[in-house]
């Protein structure tokens, strides 16, 4: 496949160059919709003068945790639930309760459990990426053909040889495609924590720029937000090649 990055650099630039035409002869007022050489030069500012960093350090931190312990509490519950047939019947309807639930309302309850430091924010982002992960492993493993089993029991495998060379590659590649998923919700955590209760934050200078009305403050945090969530994604990527090398790639089953 040819290197698409030129082009989605390119694309970034024609939508920038639009959104700046748009706001430049009024079709799209500017302060609603804010004014593009006005956002770049408050997220230069930011860094220049180094005033974002203790912002966003806070936010990366309650992302990194949300992201890590969810991820490890979602592998670890859907890897049980999934080998233990009788456990998993009987938490069912808890587990699809607990899933159907609108977790952005429990963050005032894990302000008034954990306080407005960075936990409250930690506790609600884990409940939402704990949820991608745990039924993608969940169903990983449920996927996983019978007939294979029987075939391995029947050479002699152990449980424990089962779970490290079946089920655990098997639920692999599921857990890859929900950890894309779950870096975005643990940044969605994060930034609503600090939206309801923190005095740091990068949610939290979006907020104070919305009670002053400043569009543009509002759109530079969104940016640095959005930039930062895909370097974390390009970072589960990197791993994710990394540890599924074991799978064919388009371009090998091709014979290139």
């Amino acid at each position: 496949m040819p290197d698409l990055r030129p082009w989605q650099a390119a694309l970034a630039c024609g939508l920038f160059g639009l959104w700046w035409g748009l706001t430049a002869t009024d079709i799209l007022p500017p302060f609603f919709f804010g004014e593009p050489l006005k956002v770049l030069e408050r997220i230069a500012d930011w860094f220049v003068s180094g005033d974002i960093w203790i912002h966003l350090g806070i936010t990366l931190l309650e992302t990194a945790l949300a992201f890590l312990i969810g991820t490890v509490c979602g592998l670890g519950i859907g890897l049980w639930l999934a080998l233990a047939p009788i456990a998993s019947a009987l938490a069912d309807p808890y587990i699809k309760a607990a899933n159907a639930m609108p977790r952005v309302v429990l963050a005032p309850i894990f302000a008034v459990w954990f306080g407005l430091g960075i936990w409250s924010k930690v506790a609600l982002g884990v409940t939402l990426v704990f949820f991608i992960v745990f039924f993608n492993v969940y169903q990983g493993v449920r996927e996983v053909s019978p007939v294979l089993i029987a075939n391995a029991r029947m050479l002699g495998a152990s449980r424990r040889q089962l779970l490290r060379n079946i089920y655990l590659p098997s639920a692999t590649s599921w857990v890859f495609s929900s950890l894309h998923t779950s870096v975005g919700m643990a940044f969605v955590g994060a930034v609503v924590g600090e939206y309801l209760g923190s005095s740091r934050g990068v949610g939290y200078l979006i907020l104070q720029a919305e009670g002053a009305f400043d569009i543009n403050t509002v759109f530079a945090g969104i940016l640095v937000l959005t930039a930062f969530a895909l370097l974390l994604d390009t970072a589960v990527s990197v791993a994710e090649r990394r540890l599924l090398k074991w799978q064919p790639q388009g371009h090998e089953r091709g014979g290139h």
